[in-house]
This record gives C-alpha cells, structure tokens and sequence, in this order.
C-alpha cells in the first residue's frame, strides 16, 4: 500500500513540478536526419556522430514545487566533443512545437561552427561560433532571432526568482550578451564578466557546451561480442545505452590490500567522486541500477583495473589450433591503415592471412526453394546480358542524349565549336565485367536475424544465389569471406577465385562458412582491391556483404574502423573499382552513408530478402556496362 500510494504521488508531484512544454515536445529521432545534413552542410566533421546526450546538473532558480518533489536540478544540455554531438533527446523548451524544431537546427549550425578554446571563455566560443554560423547560414538569422527573443522572454521572467545577488548581476550581464549582435559583444570582450558565476544561472539553450576530446565517452557503442545487428531491441533501451556522457581518466591507482581506507578521514570524497580504492568485483550487478546510478553522477570516471570484472562474456575469442583452423595459402600480406588522427596511412600495419577451407567436407546441398530462386535470377541476369546496350555520345542515333547536349551547348557558350557528338543509339556489344563479392564473416553473424534462420544462414543463401546466377552470366566473379582478430590476424577466407569454377569445390566452401571474431573492413577492403587491380575487365564491380560496424578489439572500435573503411573505400574508387555495400544492420543509415557515399549503399530491411537483393542491386549497377 505504501509503494502504491508512494508510486502515484510520485508521478502526481513530479507532473505539477515539470515545467516544460510536453504539448510542443520534438524528438531528437525525429529530427535526426535534417540535424545530420544540415550539421554537415555547414561544416561540421564528416566523422562526428549526433547522439542522444545525457543529463548533468544545472543551476537558475526553481519553483517552490521543484524543491519539494526534488526536480529541476539536472537537464540534457547538448555538448560537443571530438567524435560526437550529443543533443537533447527531447525539446520541449518552448510553447511552440517550430520553435524547439528550429533549436534543434540551430544547435547543428552552432555546432558546425564551434571551435573549443578560439577565445579562452566558454561565453566567448559560443558567440564566435554564433557569428560564423549567421555568416555560414544567413538563412538561419530569423529563426535565430525568433529563438533569441523567446529564450530572453523565459530568462526575464526566472531572473525574478533569483535571490542571490550575484547571480542577478550575472544574469543582467548574459542577457546583454544575448541581446547584442555576437560580434559586438566580441569586440566589447563582456564575456569575461560571466564566466565566473555561470554555474548559478539557467542553462542557455542557444549555446554548446564543448567538451575536450579526453574528457568525453560514450555511453553506447556497440561491442562486437554483443552485436544486435540481427537482433530487433526495444527503441528506449537502445537510446539510452547511446548516450553521451561526460567522463575523466583516472590515474592508476597504488597497489593496496582490499578494504583499505584512505589514512586521512578528512581526505574522503563525496559518493559521486572517485575514490582510488582497491576492492573485489561483484560478478552480478543490476543493470537497471547501474544505469540509474550512472544517470545521477555529473561525471564517470574510467580507470584500468589490474583484474577485469565479470562482463557478459568472460574470454577473448582467440585462434584455433592449426589443425582445426582452415589451410592458410601463402605467407600472408601486409596491408597499410589509416590513422584519422594524424591523417595518414600506417604502411604494413595490418597482416593479412588467405584461408581456404580443408577439402573432403559435405558438398553444400541447397534446398529446392533456393534452387528455384537461383535459376529464376539467373535467367534474369542472362537476359540482361544479351539485350542490347545504349552507347552515347554518338554523332547519329535514335535519341537525344541530354548529357551530351547540355556539354554541347557548354562548350558553344565558351566558344568551342566541337562536333554534335548528342546522340545515343542501342547495340550489341560485348560485356566486360569482373565481379568480386566480399562478405562479413564476423561473430555478429551468428545472431538470428529471424525466429528460424542465422544470418550467417541468410549470407551462405545469398552466396549460393549470386554464384549460380552469375555463373549463368558468364562474367567472371570471385567470393572472399573476411574476419579478424586484431590486425595482426585479418582472415580472408577464399570461397571461390576469379580462376575456379563455380562448381562442387566452391559450393562446398560456401557451405563451409561459420561465423568467428571480429570486423576489420578496412582491410578486407584494401586486399579486394589488389585482387580486383589485376584484372583486366574494363568494369569492375566490389560488392560488400555486411551485418554492422567495422570494429576490432584494438583501436579499431569506434571512429577508428569508419575512417579507416571509408578511406579504403576511396582507395578502391581511385583504382577504378566500383564498390558498394549491402547492409542488413538496423542502424546502417547512420555510418554508410559516410563510408560508402549516399548513392554506394542499400540495406535489406529483412533479411531472408538478401539474396534477391543482392542480384538486384547487381543488375542495376551492370546495366549500363
């Protein structure tokens, strides 16, 4: 009875204590798209993810309500740092639904623009990023006003709340900041003036709070030993483990004898701070209570302990022994990467070892739907191969060509007179196409991606499908399969080669496949590169197979593997090769994008629908050759 009536007047204080505007409330999940592009568009950093931000504690006055249902004193102030911008996951800070969208803009333009110490002052960055972004953006300068006049409006009437007299002064002076054009109030150097009682006013919902690159962690990135990619997770669950919160290294702390107390017991800190005490690990912790206690702590603190604790899986997935692992072919190669943060490629950083599969396993047997499927495709595809082609720039045809036209009449208006080369006409011709076909064979693959089939099931599928449909083609195709352990063991599995028949032997590899370690994209890339470089094919077409994020156990995890994937993307573009990728990740929008560009990528939204896919996409992106 206690709990029930202690649950109700909970929810009924905090109700009449919330000051914000739910009516008009706007969702960061629903801005996410056009707070990405115009980010970007703006300038802001290509690698830079948008993220939900966590809460941290604010100052300004609070109504007598607030303090007795104890609210009021912590918000989800957006934050900028090196690898993210963390942004409100809700705003309802206005009366006005627009108005809060337009915040939501308006923090991406800020964002863009900001850079962390160009004036010493917090005050001071965020009005030099004001100004850039007005400069940058002059579209935005009437919503920034309407924003500016109705976040003065709420500041004037809390500023009559405010007992202290410092904080009053303090206030007077911020909103003269506010209200003066930034680059004026730059000149003037007011803001010096606020920095020192800043902690005591309201939060300011025009401005960033940036955070040093060492000084910031992410609350969310996905391990690879616990991939969801094939797993549907409930949408609040996965917003709050992406959350960005404020985080500090510890120093190491001295070897001492469990329990043992610091000597001084005046030198003890508050609960919320890090105490550098040796103790033992629980092995089972509540989540939930992990999560609420994290929510309540202004800052983490992440240390290295001398022994890990217990974590959902308690071992590294090391290499089986050489007479269980496949055959290795060759010595291996080695491979450069991309280092982001100096900008520059590491030669032979990664080794890269060619696996084959150990002959004398069961041949792959596909089920009769699946054969069905396949000689369905490959009459398709055969089809397409036989019809005829449209040839432009030609000086006679059948139709306009409007590319040619409009560079016609480009080069007339320079005063070029080049010969009306306008035409396009249809005609057989014969096809020149290399195709290689690189999957993800990683351990997230062993997930299911539906109540009956892994996807690991679902890429063998997709694998049988393309060699049979490609094989009626006749265009000569290779299948590689990647996987990785750190970068010193980056496992290329040769399903089929370029040489080889599509037969029993290559069908049995296919077969064969299992999923194991980790995703090194980077470099799976780069070796389908050289592999493709050597043929001879005026097209040639890198088709990529994955279920989630490049990553690894090393430094690979994060903004690594992007940039270094998306760098080995460009490689493979200047060598000529035409890569795309085909993704069944729920979450693909967000990073392939910036891999793959946004015309280079396609994800399946089930995946038992992968291997038509894969043949569609096919057919699309060789129908011109």
């Amino acid at each position: 009875m206690e709990e029930w009536i202690g649950e109700r007047w909970h929810r009924f204080i905090d109700g009449a204590a919330d000051r914000s505007c739910a009516a008009a409330a706007v969702d960061l999940a629903a801005m996410q798209q056009a707070v990405g592009l115009l980010y970007r568009a703006a300038g802001g950093g290509h690698g830079v993810r948008i993220v939900p931000a966590s809460d941290i504690r604010i100052g300004g006055p609070r109504s007598w309500l607030q303090r007795l249902a104890g609210s009021g004193t912590r918000a989800a102030l957006p934050r900028l740092d090196a690898e993210t911008l963390a942004l409100p996951p809700r705003i309802a800070q206005f009366e006005r639904a627009e108005l809060n969208r337009d915040l939501y803009l308006w923090l991406a333009a800020l964002a863009a623009c900001f850079e962390p110490a160009a004036t010493d002052s917090w005050a001071g960055d965020n009005l030099a990023a004001c100004h850039l972004a007005l400069q940058r953006c002059p579209g935005l300068r009437p919503r920034w006003l309407r924003l500016r006049e109705a976040h003065l409006a709420q500041r004037r009437v809390e500023a009559k709340a405010l007992r202290s007299p410092a904080a009053q002064a303090a206030e007077v002076r911020l909103q003269a900041l506010l209200m003066a054009e930034p680059e004026k109030a730059i000149a003037d150097a007011g803001f010096r003036n606020v920095e020192s009682d800043a902690a005591l006013l309201a939060p300011v919902w025009l401005w960033l709070q940036a955070l040093p690159a060492s000084a910031a962690s992410s609350g969310g990135q996905a391990r690879a030993a616990r991939s969801g990619s094939g797993t549907s997770r409930d949408q609040a669950e996965q917003q709050e483990q992406e959350k960005r919160r404020r985080a500090r290294a510890a120093k190491p702390a001295s070897q001492r004898a469990p329990l043992l107390l610091a000597s001084k017991a005046e030198s003890l800190r508050s609960w919320s701070e890090h105490v550098p005490l040796d103790r033992a690990s629980e092995d089972e912790t509540d989540e939930d209570e992990a999560r609420a206690a994290a929510d309540d702590m202004e800052e983490l603190t992440l240390s290295r302990e001398s022994s890990a604790s217990a974590a959902r899986i308690k071992f590294d997935l090391d290499l089986p022994s050489a007479s269980a692992d496949d055959l290795p072919l060759g010595a291996g190669e080695s491979l450069p990467e991309w280092d982001w943060k100096r900008q520059c490629l590491l030669p032979e950083h990664c080794r890269v070892q060619t696996l084959v599969a150990r002959p004398g396993g069961a041949p792959f047997l596909a089920p009769p739907a699946l054969r069905q499927t396949a000689r369905r495709l490959r009459r398709r595809l055969e089809t397409l191969r036989a019809a005829p082609q449209w040839q432009r720039g030609c000086s006679e045809g059948e139709a306009l060509d409007l590319d040619a036209w409009v560079r016609h009449l480009t080069g007339l208006r320079a005063g070029s007179s080049p010969d009306p080369q306008v035409w396009a006409r249809r005609q057989r011709s014969e096809r020149s196409l290399a195709t290689l076909l690189l999957a993800d064979l990683s351990l997230s693959t062993d997930a299911y991606a539906n109540n009956e089939q892994r996807v690991i099931d679902v890429i063998r599928d997709a694998l049988y499908v393309f060699g049979e449909a490609l094989h009626g083609c006749g265009d000569p195709f290779a299948m590689l399969g990647f996987s990785s352990v750190r970068r010193s063991q980056v496992r290329i599995h040769q399903l089929k080669g370029f040489d080889e028949a599509w037969g029993g032997l290559a069908q049995s590899r296919v077969g064969a496949i299992k999923p194991g370690y980790y995703t090194r994209m980077g470099a799976a890339i780069r070796l389908a590169t050289r592999r493709l470089q050597q043929r001879p094919e005026r097209q040639r077409l890198l088709l990529v197979l994955t279920d989630g994020k490049p990553n690894d156990i090393d430094v690979y995890e994060g903004r690594w593997g992007i940039e270094d994937t998306r760098e080995a993307v460009r490689e493979a573009r200047r060598a000529g090769l035409q890569p795309f990728c085909l993704s069944i990740d729920e979450q693909a929008q967000h990073y392939l994008p910036r891999l793959f560009g946004q015309q280079g990528w396609a994800r399946v939204a089930r995946p038992t629908e992968l291997p038509l896919r894969l043949a569609g996409i096919y057919s699309q992106l060789t129908r011109c050759v």
